[in-house]
């Protein structure tokens, strides 16, 4: 049956305190971000003995830790910004499996320089594409080094954001430690919005056999076009991201995501796989997993 997570990086506490909450709240495994209150996890700050006591922690709580957050934008347009995301990216990846998982996951930004969300114009050119995927190739090699496989977070505004573009750079860098991060709302715009079942169906079908790990949010259109909405918790940018432009993006349950057949999709290939639940906020925790669990019985996975 499918695991039910959620991301660490949704309480913002000590190493402790984070997995006390979260296994008392009825998860079995976490998608780790590596920010503890009691911790300095900067890049150079990174070390085996505060993974393994990250690792051991949650594993004393029956958390295991099936994923690793890495997000960053590895196509920043300033040099100096790029290398340090990259840098920082690579250290999470030397340290993954001390960590507790073989699995590291980033979007593969945009060459905007203000948010990571937005799209540029040079995110749909063929330098673009071509200078993402060679920082992706050397991820790679650097993730089989350390017996780590790099997921791929396809997202709409980035240089890889849609089915096609995703299979590009899988067919480009056909490499076992290269695998994709499953989230089927990241693949909607203003003209597929309401082709759900169709869309659905289309990025199954594409890409089912690359998949590691899924998400769980939603997916909805905007009542009216908005910027980059988000939302005011104590969380890494990567979590308060709530939509731009005329897609929302809100926790799962609140938005059109036709769950019944997502799971349906996911579940035929990955009966065990984990399902990790994001853009929320610490009180709505119990509504989402309550939500996702419902659906799960429901359909037999």
């Amino acid at each position: 049956m499918i695991q039910v997570g959620i991301f660490t990086g949704y309480f913002p506490y000590t190493l402790e305190e984070t997995a006390k909450k979260i296994r008392d709240l009825g998860f079995n495994t976490v998608q780790l971000d590596a920010t503890f209150k009691d911790m300095d996890l900067s890049t150079d700050a990174i070390t085996s003995e505060k993974c393994k006591k990250i690792r051991d922690t949650f594993r004393r709580h029956n958390l295991p830790i099936s994923c690793i957050s890495g997000y960053t934008n590895l196509v920043h347009p300033n040099p100096a910004k790029r290398e340090a995301n990259i840098k920082h990216l690579k250290q999470l990846i030397r340290f993954a499996n001390e960590l507790g998982s073989p699995y590291v996951i980033s979007e593969t930004g945009t060459f905007d320089s203000d948010s990571d969300w937005v799209h540029h114009p040079k995110n749909k050119t063929e330098e673009g594409y071509e200078e993402c995927r060679a920082v992706i190739q050397d991820i790679v090699n650097f993730s089989r080094d350390h017996g780590v496989t790099f997921l791929a977070e396809t997202y709409v505004n980035n240089v890889i954001g849609s089915v096609e573009e995703t299979l590009r750079l899988f067919a480009d860098i056909d490499d076992p430690h290269l695998g994709l991060l499953m989230d089927p709302t990241n693949y909607f715009e203003e003209h597929n919005i309401d082709k759900m079942d169709e869309t659905l169906n289309f990025i199954f079908n594409a890409l089912s056999d690359k998949i590691k790990i899924s998400h769980a949010k939603d997916v909805k259109r905007a009542g009216a076009a908005q910027g980059v909405k988000m939302a005011d918790i104590d969380a890494s940018e990567a979590h308060t991201l709530r939509g731009v432009g005329m897609i929302e993006l809100p926790a799962p349950g609140l938005g059109s995501l036709n769950y019944d057949l997502y799971l349906q999709r996911l579940s035929k290939h990955y009966p065990n796989i984990p399902i990790i639940i994001e853009h929320l906020e610490e009180e709505d925790v119990p509504r989402a997993k309550k939500f996702l669990d419902e659906r799960l019985l429901v359909n037999g996975c």
